[in-house]
């Protein structure tokens, strides 16, 4: 397993677990937490014997976006990073999902801030949870700046347009209550606990067949756009072949024998 100074790793059964590491400065993007960021969601990838992401942050935050201290000429930590940044100029958008969509599910813990850039890489996951006290937000037009990590594109796609306007407009601060109530979020349990929730949704995600999740996932994103019949001609060349997998045998099996299946992605 990967991970840098300010991005940590760790395995949890079947789930990898992405900790946004920086909590001195409520977790910031930096440098190297792009780098670690990226480097997960490929590990995740390409190992099959990961069924579901996890991230969260370390402390009191979530992320609270990117630094601006940085941004305003105070450097970026991290320098030592800077050669795969160069190897890899769009290394930060893949980082952030804008560019790039894990396979396996991507669940958000979220406890503290998630704003400016925090909500934007939370845009990019699947499931989300967040403590009660948690806060979202956009705040990037009040810094007169543009929210160029996707969220003039995905946030109207994601929750009403009239809701995704205000966000955006008006760069101001939604509890976790609001958030839920808008659709950004799915799950507001008690402060201290969205990582264990989260956990608790991959361990159920995890106990189903590998490869009909990663099927779903793709078939959810594919067709979001498409017509319907476009869309139901799209899922089922995804999920036809599903039911041709020693998986989807070994589901059928379980079920008559009333035991849980163990799949083996095949």
């Amino acid at each position: 397993m990967g991970g840098t100074e300010h991005l940590t790793v760790r395995r949890e059964g079947a789930t990898l677990v992405l900790t946004l590491n920086r909590p001195d400065a409520r977790n910031a993007l930096s440098l190297p937490m792009l780098v670690g960021l990226y480097d997960g969601w490929i590990e995740a990838d390409e190992d099959d014997t990961i069924r579901s992401i996890v991230l969260t942050g370390a402390g009191a935050a979530f992320c609270a976006g990117m630094d601006l201290k940085a941004l305003a000429g105070d450097g970026m930590q991290g320098e030592h990073h800077r050669d795969r940044l160069k190897a890899d100029p769009d290394l930060h958008w893949k980082a952030m999902l804008r560019h790039h969509r894990p396979r396996k599910p991507v669940i958000a813990a979220v406890e503290g801030h998630c704003v400016a850039g925090g909500t934007e890489i939370l845009q990019g996951t699947d499931i989300r949870v967040a403590g009660e006290s948690a806060t979202f937000g956009l705040f990037e037009v009040r810094r007169g700046l543009f929210p160029i990590g996707g969220s003039t594109v995905r946030l109207q796609r994601q929750i009403p347009r009239t809701h995704a306007l205000e966000m955006l407009l008006t760069g101001r601060p939604y509890s976790a209550r609001e958030a839920a109530d808008i659709g950004l979020i799915g799950h507001v349990v008690p402060d201290g606990t969205a990582l264990a929730e989260a956990l608790r949704i991959a361990d159920r995600i995890n106990a189903c067949g590998p490869l009909a999740v990663e099927a779903v996932k793709a078939s959810v994103y594919e067709t979001a756009e498409m017509t319907e019949t476009d869309g139901l001609a799209a899922e089922l060349a995804r999920g036809w072949p599903v039911f041709d997998t020693a998986d989807a045998r070994e589901g059928a099996r379980a079920f008559a024998e009333k035991r849980p299946p163990v799949y083996k992605r095949a």
